[in-house]
């Protein structure tokens, strides 16, 4: 089980990677996307290890906010504003 946080870590490396050095603002949003997939990942197999549930309820949360940023961020970066 921890091989797997161990890969998910490495992961989120490359996708910080992206984050900075992205050629263009999409590919760092998704950047910024995929990496909050990679942390509710990694919160939920440390639900498993450990037993707990309220680890499971962070990582709801925080797929929660990174759906609404990443939303935010798109609508931002088409020019739109946000009651459109």
């Amino acid at each position: 089980m921890t091989l797997f946080i161990w890969v998910l870590v490495f992961c989120c490396f490359l996708c910080l990677y992206r984050v900075g050095a992205g050629p263009t603002p999409p590919d760092r949003t998704v950047a910024i996307d995929i990496l909050g997939t990679l942390v509710v990942g990694i919160c939920t197999i440390w639900a498993v290890i450990k037993g707990k549930d309220f680890y499971i309820n962070i990582a709801i949360a925080w797929a929660l906010l990174s759906f609404i940023g990443t939303i935010t961020l798109a609508k931002y970066l088409e020019g739109k504003g946000f009651d459109e």
